[in-house]
């Protein structure tokens, strides 16, 4: 058995969620948001080239395009073992890599402790669901379980457009299609443009990162489609305010406009350490009522975070009242609580 799949075995069989194989220390994985070392070998920079070539090998994927661009995504599977996400890059002119291992099984919401009320979004019958959050907060998990959760429970075609596909879906009630991006289709924008003619119930966008991918996000939930998307930033509002950024000055009222009429909910996320030394998500939850699609529109979203307090009854809750929530119930210190928070001096009163 060669070494990467020792290292590849290992870090499923503990547990880890990355792998880390980079020049000037030893393979090293991440398990519970803490970095251990595998072995006490230090890679050189033609050992990680031989790891990263087998990778490749293992993929059936062309290194050629990674060795000019020095940045490459993918993923790949070993039979009886698990799925992995690859991100390749070069650092100090040699090649490096981080692995994310994913399960070829999607996760019980309830064992990683996704709250009902986020997997109910998957009754969500058109309009748009935006999840945020920074890399590594959990997204995709929490979206592949709202996509199983409509697989098995609704009639329906279901295409997802990701780059790339890390949990795979088999047709149960309704019909899967995934596409990945640069395998599948060229980019975002030409698949979503081309799905929009595969007669689509729901939509899953991978990643919303231009105004054109936007604009017809934006579209396929005004026509009545469901459009699940997902933006890398930090919280409900700048989530907001990020997709009218995306746009000129003279387009953002329109924008504004169109987004307050087909948003239904903005979901933020991030994964903090628990008392036990293990991972726990926290979540922010905005449901777009009547109060605040008029923020939405009329350029009040400084306002939207005292909505969201006032509409805990309807489920929203803000991500520092889920920080004081899962510090109340002993999950999480005080320590904890106060770093994740977005306003710590207001947290630290009601810690105390």
């Amino acid at each position: 058995m060669s070494d990467l799949n020792n290292y590849l075995e290992q870090a499923v069989n503990d547990g880890a969620s990355d792998l880390f194989i980079i020049a000037g220390g030893p393979v090293s994985e991440k398990l519970d948001g803490h970095i251990h070392r595998i072995g006490t070998q230090r890679l050189l920079p033609p050992d990680t080239e031989v790891l990263i070539r087998e990778i490749y090998e293992l993929a059936g994927r062309s290194i050629d395009r990674y060795l000019e661009s020095g940045d490459d995504d993918f993923s790949f599977a070993k039979p009886g073992l698990a799925r992995f996400r690859v991100n390749a890059y070069k650092q100090r002119n040699s090649l490096a890599a981080v692995v994310r291992v994913v399960s070829f099984d999607i996760p019980d919401y309830k064992s990683i402790h996704i709250p009902s009320q986020v997997m109910d979004l998957a009754d969500v019958t058109s309009g748009m669901i935006l999840f945020t959050g920074t890399a590594g907060s959990g997204k995709s998990t929490t979206q592949a379980c709202i996509i199983d959760r409509i697989n098995q429970t609704r009639d329906c075609h279901i295409i997802t457009l990701e780059d790339p596909i890390e949990y795979l879906h088999k047709n149960q009630k309704s019909i899967v299609s995934q596409r990945e991006i640069a395998i599948d289709t060229v980019d975002y924008l030409s698949a979503l443009r081309s799905c929009l003619r595969q007669a689509p119930d729901v939509i899953l966008l991978g990643e919303m990162r231009d105004p054109e991918t936007i604009r017809t996000a934006i579209t396929a939930a005004e026509t009545g489609h469901t459009v699940i998307a997902t933006m890398h930033t930090k919280g409900a509002v700048n989530a907001i305010d990020r997709v009218i950024d995306n746009f000129p000055g003279e387009q953002q009222a329109q924008i504004r406009f169109q987004l307050a009429m087909v948003l239904r909910t903005v979901v933020s996320q991030q994964m903090l350490p628990d008392v036990s030394g293990n991972i726990v998500p926290a979540f922010e939850l905005m449901h777009v009522n009547t109060a605040i699609r008029g923020m939405i529109r009329d350029n009040k979203n400084h306002q939207i975070e005292n909505a969201i307090i006032a509409g805990r009854s309807e489920g929203m809750i803000t991500m520092d009242n889920s920080l004081l929530d899962l510090y109340n119930k002993g999950v999480i210190s005080r320590t904890v609580a106060m770093s994740y928070s977005n306003n710590p001096e207001q947290l630290s009163k009601h810690l105390n």
